[in-house]
């Protein structure tokens, strides 16, 4: 008799009113890439009771033609008869979804349900998912002059190189999604101009809440030697560096004009320059591990009317937001140009801007009316302000607007004779025509 008792918890009952309490009654998966599969989920599943239960059947309703799969107990199926949950015990119940390619350009729902029957009792768990169909590129070469529209996002594994000679023309609204460490190398041009209402976006291709912000996601844009990029109204972000730049340009072109974009939530930094040239304006840089703008080496900077806001979600960041040397090497050092205007330089240091000269090679900075935080008082000068809060409207929620009240209103130098004015520097990050005196950094509030 004592050996065929059942201990406490493990005698089944069938009493009707003993269900499982589930710990919600829906799964929502964000927008999933047909091919590509989610992220796993989770539901609990527990049973309340004193007593055990026998769930009799958990089902995919759709069963084996389901783009949804379901792990119990760590089995992989789409049915599981007969499961024994011992009285106050749970149970997890995993979840995924694999959406299968079809002729929609627009993104699509698709929804299933799991189906829970226990003593009678049956219970069901929505599951919907947004599945989008893409363009599917698995690296390889760009050796002819190519257009990527906005009709579908392109989705790159590996690494995509646009060869010397050729061209990649992104369109407004085109949407270029990288898997997990994939990069784009510029070896030939690089051509994506948005607009203020169609950006261009660079970021990963996990587009679940969890990963909006997360950084290291895929690896970047690099420009190699010959290569060359004008990139405008653009969204950059979640890669280990953003921009790497290695060379000065070896043609008539500057290496890389970048304007009107937005670099955030990098693992190590926005842009890197090694002896290289950026152009630069209108640009709003943050959230990145260790800095903004990394530039050694030497090279030309010429950086105006940009929000450097070295404000940190992920990281403990010790370096300066914005360092620039002519020094990489005992053997590699060369001159260094910098241009610095109307920008905003700011963040969690006390000091967010550093420039080195290590050695004998020239260095020219000009910097005019910007507003920096710093330790250096070298920067007092040519209507520069220092250490005086710039007011954001938020610096939590990655609003870098400027309030009424903020010192950095009216400031600007008048830019209307430098030679990108035309193009670039009349209007602000969302194109709102800039009028001098400016706001300094990349929003005009005039």
């Amino acid at each position: 008799m004592l050996l065929s008792a059942c201990r406490k918890g493990e005698r089944i009952t069938i009493d009707p009113n003993a269900k499982l309490n589930i710990e919600k009654d829906s799964v929502l998966f964000d927008t999933i890439f047909t091919s590509i599969g989610s992220t796993t989920k989770r539901i609990k599943l527990v049973n309340k009771n004193s007593d055990a239960v026998n769930i009799e059947e958990i089902k995919l309703s759709g069963g084996v033609s389901s783009p949804f799969n379901i792990n119990i107990n760590g089995e992989s199926t789409v049915q599981k008869n007969n499961l024994i949950l011992n009285g106050q015990d749970s149970l997890n119940l995993f979840i995924k979804v694999t959406i299968n390619p079809n002729t929609k350009n627009l993104a699509f729902l698709v929804q299933d349900s799991i189906i829970l029957n226990t003593n009678g009792n049956r219970q069901v768990i929505q599951l919907i998912a947004y599945g989008q169909n893409a363009v599917f590129i698995n690296g390889g070469l760009i050796s002819s002059n190519t257009i990527w529209n906005n009709t579908l996002p392109y989705v790159v594994s590996n690494s995509i190189t646009i060869k010397n000679g050729s061209t990649l023309n992104l369109q407004p609204g085109a949407r270029i999604y990288f898997h997990k460490d994939a990069s784009m190398i510029v070896e030939g041009n690089l051509n994506a101009l948005g607009t203020t209402t169609e950006p261009i976006q660079f970021c990963s291709d996990r587009l679940e809440e969890f990963y909006n912000d997360e950084p290291g996601q895929w690896k970047g844009i690099y420009l190699k030697r010959t290569g060359n990029g004008i990139i405008r109204n653009a969204i950059i972000k979640n890669a280990s560096v953003g921009i790497t730049s290695d060379s000065l340009s070896v043609n008539a072109n500057p290496k890389l004009i970048l304007s009107n974009t937005v670099l955030k939530n990098m693992q190590v930094a926005a842009y890197i320059g090694y002896h290289s040239e950026l152009i630069g304006f209108n640009n709003l840089l943050y959230n990145c591990g260790n800095y903004l703008i990394y530039a050694v080496g030497g090279g030309n900077y010429n950086l105006k009317q940009n929000t450097f806001a070295g404000y940190n979600l992920n990281f403990a960041r010790k370096t300066a937001a914005l360092s620039f040397s002519d020094y990489l090497s005992a053997n590699a050092y060369n001159s260094l140009k910098l241009d610095l205007a109307n920008n905003i330089i700011w963040g969690n240091l006390n000091n967010e801007l550093d420039i080195q000269k290590k050695t004998t090679a020239n260095v020219q900075i000009n910097i005019l009316t910007n507003l920096i935080k710093t330790t250096s008082t070298n920067y007092a000068t040519n209507g520069n302000i220092l250490n005086i809060d710039p007011e954001f409207v938020s610096n939590s929620t990655q609003n870098f607007e400027l309030l009424d009240n903020s010192s950095a209103l009216k400031k600007g130098s008048n830019l209307a004779a430098d030679p990108y004015f035309a193009l670039y520097l009349n209007h602000d990050l969302k194109y709102k025509t800039r009028i001098f005196p400016s706001s300094l950094g990349c929003y005009e509030k005039n």
